[in-house]
């Protein structure tokens, strides 16, 4: 195997202090695929933020403000990541916005083939034409 060209030797990276990781098998599986601009952002955020076990509790507020999302964005966004399965939430008490998120480890398979929107669109207006009917 051919050696890959270094475009700046001098800059390679090193790990120094804390250090975070991005599993691979998200782009290997198809995670990234079916991830939205939010849910990466969040997810990235998540990644940065967690300790060696992999938990944050930055508000809800910070967050948004930190990745420029809206309330909404970012609540949709931290529900697909927790039915995804690649992060964890546990609020501080029943009545609060905030509490604790896990990153969680990427599991073997990828996520479900998701149809395109495409796809999706045209089964609901089929669905709708023939109710009609």
């Amino acid at each position: 195997m051919p050696k890959p060209h270094i475009p700046q030797p001098q800059n390679v990276r090193r790990i120094t202090g804390s250090f975070a990781w991005i599993d691979h098998r998200l782009l290997r599986q198809g995670y990234l695929q079916t991830m939205t601009h939010p849910e990466m952002a969040l997810y990235l955020f998540l990644v940065l933020a967690a300790d060696r076990q992999g938990v944050s509790f930055y508000r809800k507020e910070k967050i948004c403000d930190l990745v420029a999302l809206d309330f909404q964005q970012f609540e949709v966004a931290r529900d697909r990541l927790i039915s995804a399965k690649l992060i964890a939430f546990e609020r501080y008490c029943a009545f609060s916005p905030n509490g604790y998120y896990q990153v969680l480890a990427v599991e073997k398979t990828g996520p479900a083939p998701q149809p395109s929107e495409i796809v999706q669109l045209t089964k609901s207006l089929s669905q709708k034409w023939l109710a009609g009917f």
